[in-house]
């Protein structure tokens, strides 16, 4: 069994609780699990690897190097079992020849930088990657392989998850499942609402485009709308300024909502990460109100000069708004979630006092 990606351990877990001692040996390859997996016998039988994210290192390389020779080296009476979860792009890695590390980092640093969306980032990833690009599936040989995906792309299609690992090849006989995507999310979120007795309404499609852009959207049609749940799930981009400051995506999308929510009451919008993680930080988002960018201010802030700097996360972290969960063990996507109330009075101390109503 051989687990890749964000959700690594989670699936290896899962996957064990059914398989239990039929399991003859695997890899597993997340950022930041070796040492908790260290004493627990579910892992006995499976190497290990740290690697890194959002950006490959040496690290990387190393456990994809060991995925490919684990992969070669299964015995012929052995089905392989593969689960592969967003982040596996950056996790495991093996460089085709005459490309370097540097190159696929400098591919990765473009992408985070100028916006580019997931899919296109993944094909530039896959174009110099051995193991990208139906790299994995070369390497089965043709051997029957089942292969289970949480997708974090658009289109939750195999082909483009994690840089398509396990793209189909000519005369593959891999099965390809898709078990878990945004569509899951959003779902346990409207069937949550809906128990606490909240009217939900989904925006169509999948959310998309530029951050801050899609934030003062969302807000409007928040501010705009009735009142209950709004909730919509996919990933934003943002372009990064030369010098960028602290934060992800989602706390982008927060702190332009919260331009657009500032004054008004009865209001909070969340945006987060379903992995517990919104890019190079610690946190998964930022839930925002209309108290929120008066909050910055007192706070010594510039939230519009945040925006531009690409400093979302300081911003908010000094507002207080920030959303920090730790990684989750899933990746599905982001998800923005809306509430309105009836609008209250406002108290002498909004930010302090106004709190959303437990759902």
């Amino acid at each position: 069994m051989f687990a890749v990606g964000k959700a690594a351990r989670e699936m290896w877990q899962g996957a064990h609780d059914v398989l239990g001692d039929r399991i003859v040996s695997g890899v597993v390859i997340a950022k930041d699990i070796a040492a908790s997996c260290v004493q627990d016998p579910v892992f006995a039988r499976a190497r290990v690897f740290d690697a890194a994210h959002p950006l490959p290192d040496p690290r990387s390389v190393a456990a994809g190097e060991a995925l490919f020779a684990a992969v070669n080296a299964l015995a012929p009476d052995c089905f392989p079992i593969l689960l592969i979860s967003g982040g596996a792009s950056s996790l495991a890695e093996v460089p085709r020849a005459g490309v370097t590390l540097a190159q696929l980092r400098a591919v990765g640093e473009r992408g985070l930088a100028g916006g580019v969306p997931i899919g296109e980032l993944n094909r530039q990833r896959a174009a110099l990657s051995a193991l990208k690009a139906g790299g994995l599936t070369r390497c089965l040989a043709g051997r029957p392989a089942l292969a289970l995906f949480i997708s974090d792309v658009p289109g939750d299609d195999p082909a483009v998850i994690g840089s398509g690992l396990l793209a189909p090849q000519p005369d593959d006989h891999v099965e390809r499942q898709v078990i878990a995507t945004i569509e899951h999310a959003i779902m346990a979120v409207e069937q949550a609402a809906r128990g606490s007795g909240l009217a939900v309404r989904r925006l169509a499609g999948r959310l998309v485009g530029d951050a801050a852009a899609q934030g003062r959207a969302l807000a409007e049609a928040l501010r705009d709308g009735p009142g209950g749940l709004l909730v919509s799930g996919g990933e934003t981009t943002v372009t990064l300024p030369p010098q960028p400051g602290l934060g992800g995506r989602n706390q982008h999308l927060a702190l332009a909502a919260a331009g657009t929510l500032a004054g008004q009451h009865g209001l909070w919008l969340l945006a987060a990460g379903t992995d517990g993680i919104d890019g190079a930080t610690d946190d998964a988002g930022a839930l925002v109100s209309g108290e929120t960018w008066q909050a910055a201010r007192d706070a010594g802030f510039d939230p519009a000069d945040g925006l531009a700097a690409a400093d979302a996360g300081r911003v908010l972290e000094a507002a207080g708004d920030v959303v920090h969960t730790g990684p989750t063990g899933t990746n599905v996507g982001d998800l923005v979630i809306g509430l309105k109330v009836s609008e209250p009075e406002a108290p002498a101390d909004s930010h302090q006092m106004v709190t959303p109503p437990t759902a």
